[in-house]
Formats: structure tokens, C-alpha cells, sequence
């Protein structure tokens, strides 16, 4: 809940924002119908709209660089007077009762802002569109989800009501479309560093946290002073256009500024998504630096034009951002998914063997005590048999002595706990064991290969630890072709020892591949396929791990993997 808390906050703060959008320009309305007498009205094409020019421009030749087209709330007369911004003197509003001077310079404001005006109107039906796809995506992601909406939106409504064009298209256009924009541009600046710190963090010390926090108090601040301004008919102009113009002016470039700085901070650190931010932002903080400089250099006579293409940059760049976690994000559930899978298969198979060991070992201790005492009948009998009758009792303690094997590696299977542990040295062992089983490779018409490197140590007991690899290695020369080979490698890497057993052999197919460990699976016509079982078992008890790769016709790779023994 206290990591919540945050958000909560926030959610009020925006609740308030939606609130005096919905209340300030109703007031604002009524004020300027009361002040007005005739109402917000269109009174038609010729007294609806004038152009205003700014003490720069000469009044005879009309110089557009410093003029504004602006919307005429009533019916006035051919001429006004007023004032452009902080600059001291009057200045001549002319009306546009000549149409084809109308239509002109309506043109040339129509080119510059009509494209704005689809570019806002895009990107608040795209904020509206995310805002449906966000109650889809996971409680994690939710919140900068949000975040990005607000962003998004509060940006189309800025791009929206600054554009020159919009007077034509409504018929009451007042106060209450600046209060629109002021209201969109309070809601950017806290979610804009609200949504930095939900990717990238809060910086070191904080900073980013505490930025917004500020902003967020800012912002509150000046929604009481509009509410303030709103309600006493706009007497605080002065001091509200001394806040939310100039001050908010210097820390939108300060805000800038420090973004952009983490930005490219986490950016040379590799962060993809720090490039992408980076890339957007930069291109917006550029283009929205200049104009801002432009801006206060003229005495608020420039009037803003490439800041909205820097901010669909910029809010592409976001997306893709936001994007690409939604992306790590079902990345991440999948990988999970096999995790949970793997670990499942991985208990049931534990279970299956805890059964089975605890079986095996209470049938074992069963069986061998009578095969010892049939056994030990069998050789008495033997003595006083006749020739042939000896033969056939020979074959049957030979017998007894396979099942008395069997009986051996069930219990070994039960019980695979290393009793001696002891250091051993893995190239003497594996030499020990290709000893032992070279007379058999070379029946099969094989041979047996050893590349390992020296010094090589592990823990466990070296008879477990020759019986499982001796099960390893008949199962690879079982396999071999005429002119097979059996390669047997040993290595070091990090804190393990990899041992690698690879034959030429016939090899497996992915179904039989899966099945191996399985208990009483095997692949030979005699096999029991307790061998696989035992070896699985006594790899497990030396805290190893046991890995099979094959192809069909082309050879199995079996890779043991034991952690490295240190002489103290």
C-alpha cells in the first residue's frame, strides 16, 4: 500500500485538473457574457476576427511577422486599441472588413495552424485509444500506462486550442480555451517527470522524486490561482501571467534540462530505451528551447509554430518506449511460463523416484537375502553333481549373480548418498574407467579417445563416481557404428568441471531423447534401464547435473556438470 500511496496522490491531483475543466470555463463564460453585454458570439466573417500587431510592426505595412490573428468575442467597431504583451504603448487592432484582405491573411494563419490542429486531434484520440488498451495490461505496467496517457492527451489539448484555427471552427471561443491549455500544460509537467521515474527510476539522491513533487504542489498552486483569477473576473491577470507564463517558462527549460541529462546518462550506460527517450526528447527540447528564447526575446510577439512536430517526436519516442516494456513484459510471463513448467516436471519426477527408490529398496533387502541362500545351495549341489548337472547349476549362479547385480543398483538407485567423500582427481578416474572398458570398445570395432585438461578435482566417492560414468561410457560403445569413436573430454569452467562423453553412435530421436532417467526406459532389447537411473542419482548426490544431446544417425553428447573441489 505505501508504494501505492504515490499514485494515489496523484490520481487526486488529476481528479482536481478534470474538475476545473469542467467548472473554470463555465465561469469564465458567464463572466465575459456579463461583461460583454451581447455574449460570446460569431457576428460573421468580416467583425468576427482581427489582426493584431505588435509594437514591431508598422501599421501601414502591416508586417505578419509580428502579428496574430485573434477572435473577436463581440461586434466591434473598424479600429481598437490594446495592448501586444509587456510592451509599454498602444497598438492598433484593425478588423478585417475588407474580405479579400480577410481571406488572405486568414489563408496564411490557416496553412500554418490547420496542420496543428490534426496533429492535437490525433494525439488525443491515440491518448483515448491507450486509455482503453491500459486496463488490459498488468498492475505493473498500469501505472506508467496512465502516465502516458495524460502526457499524450494533455499534449494534443495544447497543440489544439494554441492553434489560430481553432476560432473557426467553434462558435463561443473565450477565456475558457486558454483555460483548457493552461490546464492541459499543469497536467504535463508533473506526469511528464512522473512517467521519466516510472521507466528510469528516481535518479541519484532522488532528484527525479523530489522534481516532481515540486511540480506537483507548482501545479496545484496555479490551479488556485486560475480558480482565484476565474472568479474575480480576472483581476489577477498580471500576477497569474507572471506565473504560469514567465515562471513556468524557466522551469519547463529547467525541467527540460534535467531529463535530458539523465537521459543521456542512462543512455551511455546501453539503455535502449534511454537512446529512444533521448532521441524524441531531444529533438522536442530543442525545437521548444529555441522557440521559448524566440518567445521572450520578442516581447511574447512570437508566436509558436514548430514545438507541436517536436512534440510528436517526442510522444513517438514514448510510445516505443513504452512499447518495447510491454514487450519485456510478455517476454517475461513466457519465460516464467517454461520456468513453472520445467520446475513442475522437475517435482513430479522427484516424486516418481522417491516412490520408486523407497520401493526398490525394501524389495531389494527382500530378494537378495533368499538369492544368497539359493546360491550358497546351488554351489553344495554342485559339488556332488555329475558333470552336466554342473554345467547347468554353473548356469544357474550365474544367473543368481546378474539378479544379485540388479538387486545392487536398485538399492544404489534407493540410497545414491555419497558415504566416503573423498577429492578426487578426474582425469585419474576417467582414465581408471577408459582402462576398464577399452577391451569392450574394441570388440564393437571402437575407440576410445581422452582430451582433458590437468588439475581437474571434484568431491564424491570414487566408486560412485566410476560406476556412474562406466554406465555412461558402455552405453556410448553399445551404440557405435563400424569405425566408431568415443570421445571422453574434461574441462574447467568458472567453479565447475564439464565432462563430456560424445560418441558417433546411432543416436536418438527427440522423443526417446526426452525419456532418458525414466525409470525401467531403455533403448536395448536386454537393457532395464536402471543404469541411467543409478547414474542420474549418483550425479544428483554429488550436486551435479546431467545433460543429453542427440541426433538421429549423427552421435549423443552426454555433459556432466560438477562443481570444482579446492585443496585447503
Amino acid at each position: 500500500m505505501m508504494k501505492l500511496l504515490p499514485l494515489h496522490k496523484f490520481a487526486v491531483f488529476v481528479l482536481s485538473i478534470l474538475l476545473l475543466a469542467v467548472l473554470l470555463p463555465n465561469v469564465a463564460a458567464l463572466e465575459s457574457k456579463d461583461r460583454s453585454g451581447s455574449g460570446l458570439q460569431r457576428v460573421g466573417t468580416a467583425t468576427g476576427f482581427g489582426i493584431f500587431y505588435y509594437p514591431q510592426a508598422s501599421a501601414t505595412t502591416q508586417d505578419t511577422k509580428y502579428s496574430q490573428l485573434l477572435p473577436l468575442t463581440a461586434a466591434t467597431e473598424d479600429a481598437l486599441q490594446g495592448k501586444g504583451g509587456e510592451a509599454e504603448g498602444i497598438v492598433n487592432i484593425v478588423s478585417m472588413n475588407d474580405r479579400e484582405n480577410f481571406a488572405a491573411e486568414l489563408g496564411s494563419y490557416g496553412r500554418e495552424d490547420f496542420l496543428g490542429l490534426i496533429v492535437g486531434g490525433t494525439l488525443i484520440f491515440a491518448a483515448i485509444v491507450l486509455l482503453g488498451c491500459s486496463f488490459f495490461v498488468s498492475r505493473e505496467l498500469f501505472p506508467s500506462g496512465i502516465l502516458l496517457v495524460l502526457v499524450i492527451f494533455s499534449t494534443g489539448v495544447l497543440v489544439v486550442t494554441y492553434s489560430s484555427f481553432l476560432p473557426l471552427l467553434i462558435s463561443s471561443y473565450g477565456r475558457h480555451i486558454e483555460i483548457y491549455f493552461d490546464l492541459a500544460l499543469f497536467t504535463l509537467m508533473p506526469c511528464l517527470t512522473f512517467y521519466f521515474e516510472k521507466i528510469f527510476g528516481s535518479g541519484s539522491r532522488d532528484w527525479v522524486t523530489r522534481v516532481r513533487k515540486f511540480q506537483i504542489g507548482y501545479s496545484l498552486m496555479c490551479l488556485l490561482l486560475l480558480a482565484v483569477n476565474v472568479l474575480l473576473a480576472y483581476r489577477l491577470d498580471g500576477l497569474y501571467r507572471l506565473i504560469t507564463v514567465d515562471v513556468t517558462g524557466v522551469l519547463i527549460l529547467l525541467q527540460f534540462g534535467m531529463l535530458m541529462l539523465l537521459s543521456v546518462r542512462q543512455a551511455c550506460r546501453g539503455n535502449w530505451d534511454a537512446i529512444i527517450f533521448t532521441v524524441g526528447f531531444s529533438v522536442f527540447a530543442a525545437v521548444s528551447v529555441i522557440e521559448l528564447v524566440l518567445y521572450y526575446t520578442t516581447g511574447g510577439a512570437h508566436h509558436f509554430t514548430w514545438w507541436k512536430w517536436g512534440m510528436m517526436a517526442f510522444v513517438l519516442g514514448l510510445i516505443m518506449v513504452s512499447g518495447r516494456r510491454f514487450a519485456r513484459n510478455h517476454d517475461q510471463v513466457v519465460e516464467y511460463s517454461r520456468e513453472l513448467e520445467r520446475f513442475n516436471n522437475e517435482l513430479q519426477r522427484s516424486e516418481k523416484m522417491e516412490i520408486i527408490s523407497e520401493l526398490a529398496a525394501s524389495v531389494a533387502h527382500e530378494v537378495r537375502n533368499p538369492l544368497q541362500v539359493t546360491r550358497g545351495f546351488l554351489q553344495i549341489l554342485g559339488e556332488r553333481s555329475e558333470k552336466k548337472e554342473k554345467e547347468y547349476l554353473a548356469m544357474a549362479v550365474t544367473e543368481l549373480d546378474r539378479a544379485s547385480l540388479i538387486i545392487t543398483d536398485f538399492l544404489t538407485f534407493a540410497k545414491p548418498g555419497i558415504e566416503t567423500v573423498e577429492v578426487l582427481d578426474v582425469c585419474e578416474e576417467l582414465r581408471h574407467v577408459s582402462g576398464i572398458l577399452v577391451p569392450l570398445a574394441h570388440l564393437q570395432g571402437g575407440t576410445i579417445e581422452l582430451k582433458m585438461q590437468p588439475e581437474l578435482q571434484v568431491r564424491g566417492s570414487s566408486s560412485k563416481f566410476k560406476q556412474a560414468f562406466i554406465n555412461l561410457i558402455k552405453n556410448s560403445i553399445e551404440a557405435l557404428k563400424d569405425q566408431g569413436a568415443v570421445t571422453i573430454s574434461a574441462w574447467k569452467s568458472g567453479e565447475h568441471v564439464i565432462i563430456s562423453v560424445l560418441d558417433n553412435g546411432e543416436g536418438m530421436k527427440a522423443g526417446e531423447l526426452s525419456r532418458l532417467g525414466e525409470p525401467y526406459y531403455s533403448n536395448k532389447t536386454k537393457g532395464t534401464g536402471l543404469g541411467l537411473m543409478v547414474t542420474f542419482r549418483i550425479i544428483e548426490a554429488m550436486d551435479g547435473t546431467i545433460k543429453f544431446q542427440s541426433k538421429k544417425d549423427e552421435g549423443t553428447e552426454v555433459i556432466i556438470k560438477l562443481p570444482m573441489a579446492h585443496n585447503n
